[in-house]
């Protein structure tokens, strides 16, 4: 399998588990809106059907949502209750927010230490060791502590604003020295990773693809024959709609483009949507992405604004649209077309879209 990089993204309740048992309300009708000031990643179109039920959620600083063909009205608290137990399995395993997750503990194991990964947590790395090689480090899952040096990891007070301090070039240094997937001893046919010692992986990004993937093919499993699911504007579709019609998603756009919205069609697949404006700090007037390049360990200072990637699985647009992110929005291009990836892009100051061969052959100019 193959996947993404380390994309570093934030949320009010930063990827921990629930601490009281409090059931997410169930919610119909329009779907979440995930509006920025410049930026806006997919989203879900009302769909406009009595026979398709909607539920709702907050997960990994996020929030969740479904759209189910349930054309016989069957009850939607066990749907409920699947959806929670995937997500919370999610971060059990891969959140860096929770002090005792198969992520942090070993992130805090001694060097020399073996950590036998859970079969989810392992299909994800692999995922993620594929996309960072075939970028070439564009992407990289063992990044957490340059990631926590620049403020963006767990922190004691979730909720609380990013200092705005820059760290020492010296200390991105060293730790450009200790991190990276070059340094991981990973055995795939056994799962065992070993901690070489200080070197801390960050999924964050990766991993909430993985979960629409997760939950999508557990409700299939479950019998349902069609419906949309995405967290945080991270989605995928399966099936029809009751009508037998395709369903409609309007996909990451700029605020400029507002009034000439990207909707696009499909019946199976996924979409990601990645952009640097969304989470941004400014030091003595210049301002800094929250998306970090592996390769300098430095924010991106590119022109992208936004890239929205389709693949079959969500784990996978994840992970690319993290990969033309930090390459920009001419080695991006380039390479999209180097792997036929489906993908649009948006450019600060430049209008319209730059969509892919890939995209244009599946979606149309």
């Amino acid at each position: 399998m193959s996947n993404s990089p380390p994309r570093v993204r934030f949320g009010a309740s930063l990827w921990q588990l629930p601490r009281a048992a409090a059931a997410v309300d169930a919610a119909q009708g329009a779907a979440v809106n995930f509006s920025n000031a410049h930026w806006q990643p997919a989203r879900m179109q009302s769909q406009g059907d009595g026979r398709i039920h909607g539920l709702s959620g907050t997960t990994m600083g996020t929030t969740w949502s479904l759209r189910l063909v349930n054309p016989d009205y069957q009850p939607m608290e066990p749907v409920q209750a699947l959806i929670q137990q995937v997500l919370n399995a999610v971060i059990a395993q891969m959140s860096n927010w929770e002090a005792d997750s198969v992520i942090s503990q070993f992130n805090a194991s001694k060097p020399g230490q073996t950590q036998v990964l859970p079969a989810e947590f392992a299909h994800v790395l692999e995922a993620a060791l594929h996309w960072a090689r075939c970028s070439g480090s564009a992407m990289d899952p063992s990044m957490g502590a340059l990631v926590s040096l620049w403020g963006f990891g767990p922190r004691p007070n979730p909720l609380q604003p990013h200092a705005a301090r820059l760290p020492l070039a010296q200390d991105i240094d060293r730790l450009l020295q200790t991190s990276g997937h070059r340094h991981l001893q990973w055995n795939a046919d056994t799962r065992e990773l070993l901690q070489p010692g200080g070197l801390e992986l960050d999924l964050c990004g990766i991993a909430k693809g993985f979960a629409v993937d997760w939950v999508v093919q557990r409700l299939q499993a479950a019998g349902w024959q069609g419906g949309l699911f995405e967290i945080g504007g991270e989605l995928r579709s399966w099936g029809r709609r009751p009508d037998d019609g395709l369903w409609r998603v309007q996909l990451g756009t700029d605020a400029e483009q507002a009034s000439d919205p990207l909707v696009v069609s499909l019946g199976e697949g996924s979409f990601a949507t990645s952009g640097d404006c969304w989470h941004r700090f400014s030091v003595q007037g210049r301002s800094y992405s929250h998306t970090l390049d592996p390769r300098t360990g430095w924010p991106v200072q590119h022109g992208l604004a936004g890239v929205t990637v389709f693949h079959e699985e969500c784990m996978h647009a994840d992970a690319l649209a993290t990969v033309l992110t930090v390459l920009g929005p001419e080695q991006g291009m380039e390479f999209a077309q180097q792997h036929a990836i489906a993908a649009v892009l948006t450019v600060y100051g430049q209008p319209g879209r730059l969509e892919t061969p890939a995209w244009v052959q599946r979606f149309g100019a």
